[in-house]
């Protein structure tokens, strides 16, 4: 029984060593290309069933690696898949670094699937096209022109400058301190965007929105969840048609829609105008230094620190102005309005 107990326990030492060895091999780059980062404006990589990062942190040289993996697949299988159904093409033509991962025909993948990532490293100053139909994509550190699609992964955005466009059917977004004209899109995931200024688009099929200190113009819409921003200088368009709507910090222009959950703004300052809308209770704070024009309507109707009224006002309409008038502000609401001057 001892002798059974021992070989059972160096069986599965052994399985485990292995196991880690290969997760180690599955590090190391498959397989690496260097090219002279001089030359080099744009990329464009394409991969069906891996990730791909681009990083605009290449010195004298752009590098270019491969990772091919298979879950306990060793070396050789995957080699030898590799050489029979896919071909890899990494070159420069014309100032464009291609990567390029393609299958040569129909596979099945219980027998023949591979995930071929790419992780590129290029100057700054380069445009970029990226597409992966299975896997994640990670770009950072560059300016120019970037467009960028999965199907099946989620997007990752940092450092970028110029005309940033990135797509997934399937993914989360996270979007940190880039700038310009930004536009992106999820089909089933939710999006965070930190510390971006510019023109900012932003749009869920499936999950929340999150914001923290961005500065433009900002348009955020979903349709199944909740949009929360913290910091936010500029004008922000924000509408969700199944969730909350949580706004604080905001200085600028502010135009805010739900149908599926409360509402809560806090204006630091109104340039010219703040319209909610809203089948819940609505909360707004505004500063009492200045005046406005006021039309409310809602089921109730409750202010706090309203002086130098003149107007119309009854439980469920306000409609009248503060001081000698000033930005506009709307709200419509079928349940609680509450209205705070402070």
């Amino acid at each position: 029984m001892k002798k059974s107990s021992l070989l059972l326990v160096s069986v599965l030492l052994s399985a485990i060593l292995f196991t880690a060895r290969a997760g180690e091999q599955q590090k190391e780059p498959f397989m690496t290309r260097n090219f002279p980062a001089a030359s080099i404006k744009s990329v464009e990589a394409t991969t069906s069933g891996g990730s791909i990062t681009v990083t605009g942190d290449a010195g004298t040289q752009a590098v270019v690696e491969v990772f091919i993996s298979r879950d306990k697949w060793s070396n050789e299988r995957i080699k030898e898949v590799l050489d029979e159904n896919y071909t890899i093409d990494i070159k420069v033509e014309g100032g464009k670094l291609y990567a390029v991962a393609k299958q040569k025909g129909s596979i099945n993948w219980n027998q023949q699937g591979l995930s071929i990532s790419f992780k590129i490293s290029v100057p700054k100053q380069v445009n970029s096209e990226l597409k992966t139909s299975g896997g994640s994509i990670h770009i950072a550190g560059l300016t120019g022109s970037q467009e960028f699609k999965t199907s099946g992964g989620s997007l990752t955005v940092e450092n970028l400058s110029g005309n940033i466009n990135g797509t997934t059917s399937g993914g989360s977004i996270n979007v940190a301190n880039s700038s310009d004209n930004i536009n992106l899109k999820t089909s089933g995931g939710s999006i965070t965007a930190n510390d971006c200024s510019g023109k900012i688009n932003m749009r869920t099929s499936g999950g929340s929105i999150r914001m923290n200190h961005l500065d433009g113009t900002v348009d955020a819409s979903t349709s199944g969840g909740s949009i929360t921003a913290n910091g936010v200088n500029g004008t922000l368009k924000a509408g969700t048609s199944g969730g909350s709507v949580k706004l604080n910090g905001i200085s600028g222009n502010v135009e805010a829609k739900t149908s599926g959950g409360s509402m809560e703004v806090n204006m630091e300052a109104v340039s010219d105008y703040v319209k909610l809308t809203n089948s819940g209770n609505t909360t707004l704070s505004v500063p009492a230094e200045k005046g406005y024009n006021l039309k409310v309507k809602a089921n109730k109707i409750d202010t706090s620190g309203l002086k130098d009224y003149r107007g119309n006002i009854d439980s469920r309409n306000m409609e009248g102005t503060i001081g000698n008038g000033g930005p506009e502000i709307e709200i419509k609401t079928s349940q609680k309005a509450n209205v705070t001057f402070r």
